[in-house]
Parts: C-alpha cells; structure tokens; sequence
C-alpha cells in the first residue's frame, strides 16, 4: 500500500503506473466492448523554463509546486501511455505553460524556452493531445493575444478554440479569453472573469446544433464565466439550449476537484492540476452503442482538495 504523499515522490512514478496498470485492465476487461473507447483530460500544467524567476508565486505552495511541473506531468502522461487498453485522445484544458519570459515574439526561436518544453513533455504521447487555451497561456495585460496565437499556431500548431469529431462524438475547446472582459481596451475589462466573443459563441451554436453527443473544455470554471454577452445571448443560455446534446463540460484553473453538477445544464466538473498532483487526470470510457460516458476514475478523486488516489490493488 502506498499513499498520496508516497506516490507523488516516485521518481517517474513507477509503482503507481504498474498498479494503475494492473486496476485499469482488470476493471475495463470486465466490461470490454469493441463499442467502447477511452480518452483522458490533463490541466493546468504550468510548465517553465530556464528563464523562470524562482520565488515569483503567491505562497509557499506555489512556488514550490511551479518548480516540479515537469516531472509530475511526465508521470502523468507515462502512466496514461501505459494503460490497456490504450487511451486514444487527450484534452489539455490549458495553462500549458507558465507566463511568458519575453514580449519579442523572435525571442521564442532564438531560445528553448517553456513553450519548448511543454511540447517536449507532450510530444511523447503515444496518442494525439488537443489544446486549449488558459490564462497563463495568454498575458493580457502585456502580450498581445495576436502573438499568442502566433506562437501557439507556430509551436503548435493549434487554434484559439477547436472541435474534433471522433467515433461519432464531438469534443470542443472553448476560449474564454477571446470575449471583451479579456480586452484591455474595453470599458468591462477584467482578466479574471471569462467571454467567448459573437464569433466563437455563434461557431459554439453551429457545431451544436449538428446534434452529436459532445464534450465540452473550457478553462474557466463557468461561474467565472459571462452568462449572456449580447442581450440573452452568451454561453450559459447555449449550455442550457443544448443541455441534452451536452454530455459533459469540464474546466480547470482553481486547480482542485468541485462537481458543480447540473448548475448550468450539463454537467459541470473543474478538475485539478497536474501542477499539484501526478494523479489529476480524468479517465473516461465512453460507450457508443448505449450513448452513455463514465469518469473511471470517479472514486479516487478528493473533491474539494489539489487530489486525486492512485489507482491501488486494496
């Protein structure tokens, strides 16, 4: 038996991947079915770079957190590589990386820096990894959102906002940072609270409406986020207009577990972060022929808290 505080100083986290191993078959094979697939959800991943300014955090915890970023999301993604059956898609629900070291946008081509290394670390996936965008993954009040998106589609190759259509199913990444409140020349503007923008909410309502059960990724938990942006229209009355087409939405950034249930419609889970846990990942099974989804590894989360077990065998 090993706990928590144990596991996540495994270097690599090798005892916690072969238990992991040994439950995943044991409790996939007894419902195996060629109608079934597997996908994983990864946020807040926080990775820097040589250039990081250690002690810049607010508090002990996170500047000490911010500086195993790597290693604990290497132990994730080994641990996620290692199931089987295999996962098949990964969501990152951003905050990829930490901040920006510069405001050159050359400066990123000159030098390895954290945007680098994320892609590194993601790189050895076995299976495809989509991104979204968080708020580290931007710096409103200096940066441009223009050259994030260079980088990102430079570094990335990855959108503001996307849909992928797998196996009859949709999965989207929204951006809450497109709206107005993430415009620093806009009279409402507030960093901390999310919008969608007309363009991205009416793209949202049209790949809806093609009526394929789909999950939903948005960084900010959706409290944070702007009911209705023009008139009645915005992101809470779509969420509760396509309630049933909705399987499921999911956010990071606070960082710990809170079910939120059916508040907005759908339901609603924040996930933690790999920043604070090896273990903050999500494990959904989703079968086809019954329309249905389960998060596999359900019981292990400690809601309310930065965590989530290991898989173990008693």
């Amino acid at each position: 038996m090993i706990n928590r505080r144990q596991f996540t100083t495994l270097a690599g986290g090798s005892l916690g991947t072969l238990l992991t191993q040994k439950l995943w078959a044991e409790r996939v094979r007894a419902t195996a079915s060629p109608d079934k697939f597997y996908f994983a959800l990864v946020a807040d991943t926080h990775i820097i770079d040589d250039f990081y300014v250690k002690g810049s955090e607010n508090g002990v915890e996170d500047n000490e957190s911010i500086l195993v970023t790597t290693p604990r999301l290497t132990s994730a993604r080994d641990l996620i590589n290692s199931l089987n059956p295999a996962i098949e898609q990964v969501f990152l629900i951003g905050d990829y990386f930490h901040n920006y070291p510069s405001l050159d946008y050359d400066f990123y081509f000159k030098n390895t820096t954290r945007l680098d290394n994320a892609k590194a670390i993601t790189d050895g996936f076995k299976m495809p990894v989509h991104l979204g965008f968080g708020n580290h993954d931007y710096d409103v009040h200096r940066v441009s959102r223009e050259m994030s998106h260079r980088l990102f589609e430079a570094k990335f190759n990855a959108k503001p906002y996307s849909a992928l259509d797998y196996k009859g199913y949709k999965f989207i990444h929204l951006n809450n940072f497109l709206g107005s409140t993430q415009d620093r020349t806009a009279s409402n503007f507030n960093p901390g609270i999310g919008s969608l923008g007309e363009e991205q909410l009416h793209w949202f309502e049209a790949q809806l409406q093609q009526q394929k059960p789909t999950f939903v990724f948005i960084h900010y938990p959706l409290v944070q986020d702007v009911p209705a942006e023009f008139a009645d229209y915005g992101l809470h009355p779509i969420l509760r207009k396509y309630k049933d087409t909705i399987q499921l939405v999911v956010s990071g950034h606070k960082h710990k577990w809170i079910d939120y249930q059916h508040t907005y419609g759908p339901q609603h889970y924040v996930m933690a972060a790999t920043r604070y846990d090896p273990n903050a990942y999500m494990l959904m099974e989703v079968d086809t022929k019954h329309g249905t989804w389960k998060l596999m590894n359900a019981d292990l989360v400690e809601w309310e808290t930065h965590y989530s077990k290991p898989y173990r065998t008693a």
